[in-house]
């Protein structure tokens, strides 16, 4: 199934039924897995190692060099998941020597011309929307969605099934189970649809509401929440991700929702 007009380097391990359509490029240092197709005008460049079952689509460029100064050549990769989709025109860049690698999990939609910087972190079952932005150093949690023109700056954190809306400026951490909308980005409540259909039960979500509105809505400092929390929360995997995500976030967490910014 690869076409003649393809150019395979001898070195590149592909599985036997990979297809590989006309035109494009597979670097040496490349592993692809079983089933996978590779669309036309496509670039595999040194470096990815893509799973099984993916699709890519003309015009995607895949573990390009960083587009940082500060990289020197080192020999980092690019990891992309099982059952992933890469649409048109999507550029994924290889590591440097902070993480040496960029990951993308299983599962994914990266939809067209979306951008993945050097050593981003993405979890599993994420779907990024047109257009989609991450500077580098990003980290994106599992079943996190990104609507389109959104923009995240360097180093920032994206939480586990948070939804944030079209053509957000996403500046600083966004916890888990939330949507994050406005400018200045803000909480906007919980993400309750999206949990609802990934299985979360109606108690589980009462409890998640619970938490953001102590940290959001009853003018405590974070701290001050973050006490109150742990203390008359009962302890589940759901709050302690919350506490875990805000006491380690570096950039600090997006403000809550205040009408009197806008």
């Amino acid at each position: 199934m690869n076409q003649p007009l393809a150019y395979i380097h001898p070195d590149a391990k592909l599985a036997e039924n990979v297809v590989v359509e006309p035109f494009t490029t597979i670097s040496k240092n490349v592993s692809i897995g079983e089933g996978t197709w590779i669309g036309p005008n496509v670039s595999i460049l040194d470096g990815a190692r893509i799973g099984k079952n993916c699709k890519i689509f003309p015009g995607a460029v895949v573990s390009a060099i960083p587009q940082d100064l500060k990289y020197r050549g080192e020999k980092s990769i690019v990891i992309i998941g099982d059952n992933t989709t890469i649409r048109e025109c999507v550029t994924i860049n290889k590591g440097t020597a902070d993480r040496m690698k960029t990951m993308i999990g299983n599962n994914c939609l990266i939809m067209a011309y979306s951008h993945i910087a050097h050593d981003c972190i993405v979890g599993n079952n994420c779907i990024f929307s047109n257009n989609t932005t991450l500077a580098g150093h990003v980290s994106v949690g599992d079943f996190a969605i990104m609507a389109g023109m959104t923009a995240v700056h360097q180093f920032c954190t994206i939480g586990s099934h948070a939804f944030v809306t079209g053509g957000s400026l996403v500046r600083k951490d966004v916890p888990p189970f939330v949507k994050a909308a406005r400018e200045p980005l803000s909480y906007m409540g919980i993400n309750s649809v999206g949990l609802r259909r990934r299985g979360f039960s109606s108690e589980q979500i009462r409890e998640i509401q619970s938490i953001y509105r102590i940290l959001y809505q009853k003018n405590y400092n974070t701290a001050q929440a973050l006490e109150i929390i742990e203390a008359e929360m009962e302890a589940t995997p759901e709050r302690d991700e919350i506490l875990t995500f805000i006491r380690e976030s570096q950039r600090g967490i997006m403000r809550g929702y205040n009408t009197n910014n806008f």
